[in-house]
């Protein structure tokens, strides 16, 4: 998987309207690094570095975290169906999102507002559960379900007092998913938030078979499961809630790639985190460079993830069904 992504990542830089050869982006890249002499145009150089490098970086970055975000969701909750948004999270960055564009912040304050909501969105949802009697898991899902609803509907009143000739459009399309515009300021924000999730879930990843147990005997094996569970989830959380703020919303990638991952190595977090974050990435770079090619206008990436994932979803349920 890690070659083919490799291979994908460098295709990417040939797919677009302003065609550069392959072995020119090549020495474009290494050009950085080695006395390379220039064989290539100045157009070439801004094509690769300035507009599809970060792209290409940021579709890597944000289908890695939210591929890892779903695995670790689901191995929480034990629940194929958890996905990034679980708890309120893409909610809560939809409605930062919303209400920067209304205040009119720019286009790095956007990124911020949606990132700090995000974490007060699943903040609420935490608080709600641990003062809430019952059991803990059920009582996140269903505070989840219920601070998601909030912000959504604080998201639907800003739409609705929002300037329908500048700011709607603007909010619309970003919670349709995008990457357009991307540059590396927003990679290099993208990347450290993500790195402060993603870390401790490959750190965890042996540790998190263990939630299959019960509590005593994990605790037996030397491993508090309450605390585990904590830490996973809050990883998962920094992920998505990073992963929507630069991106806005893109399904499907944290339920399906899981499901897809598990199909290929199992259900052993050793091996499945590893190979959702190196899937993740490779499919939401193909979808991107979909994206950008399929129509002359830019096909927001968020409705193309949806139209693939959601019939490959159905395709798995089926096929499980039928061998159940």
């Amino acid at each position: 998987m890690a070659s083919a992504l490799l291979a994908l990542f460098l295709l990417s830089f040939v797919v677009g309207r302003y065609g550069v050869p392959l072995g020119q982006v090549v020495r474009i890249l290494l050009s950085g690094v080695l006395p390379l002499e220039q064989t290539w145009t100045d157009n070439m150089a801004i094509a690769v570095l300035n507009v599809r490098l970060p792209r290409i970086l940021l579709a890597c970055l944000v289908g890695c975290g939210l591929s890892a975000a779903g695995t670790g969701y689901q191995t929480v909750f034990q629940n194929p169906m958890a996905a990034p948004d679980i708890l309120g999270a893409s909610s809560g960055a939809c409605f930062g999102a919303a209400l920067a564009i209304m205040t009119g912040q720019s286009a790095v304050m956007i990124t911020v507002f949606a990132f700090l909501a995000s974490l007060l969105s699943v903040a609420l949802v935490y608080l709600v559960g641990n003062h809430t009697r019952g059991n803990r898991v059920v009582n996140l899902l269903l505070a989840g379900i219920m601070v998601g609803s909030l912000f959504s509907a604080c998201t639907s009143y800003i739409k609705l007092v929002a300037d329908p000739t500048n700011q709607l459009p603007q909010i619309t399309y970003w919670l349709m998913g995008s990457l357009s515009g991307t540059r590396m300021g927003t990679v290099r924000f993208a990347a450290v938030c993500m790195a402060v999730g993603l870390v401790p879930l490959l750190l965890l990843r042996w540790r998190m078979n263990l939630l299959t147990l019960s509590p005593d005997e994990a605790r037996a094996m030397g491993v508090h499961t309450d605390r585990l569970r904590l830490a996973v989830i809050l990883s998962s959380t920094v992920l998505t809630a990073a992963a929507v703020s630069v991106s806005g919303m893109i399904g499907w990638v944290g339920l399906v790639i899981p499901h897809l991952s598990r199909r290929i190595v199992g259900s052993d977090c050793r091996r499945l985190m590893p190979m959702s974050c190196l899937f993740g990435a490779a499919f939401l770079l193909l979808v991107d460079n979909m994206a950008r090619c399929l129509t002359a206008t830019e096909i927001p990436i968020g409705i193309l993830t949806a139209f693939v994932g959601a019939p490959f979803f159905i395709y798995l349920m089926v096929r499980g069904g039928d061998r159940a």
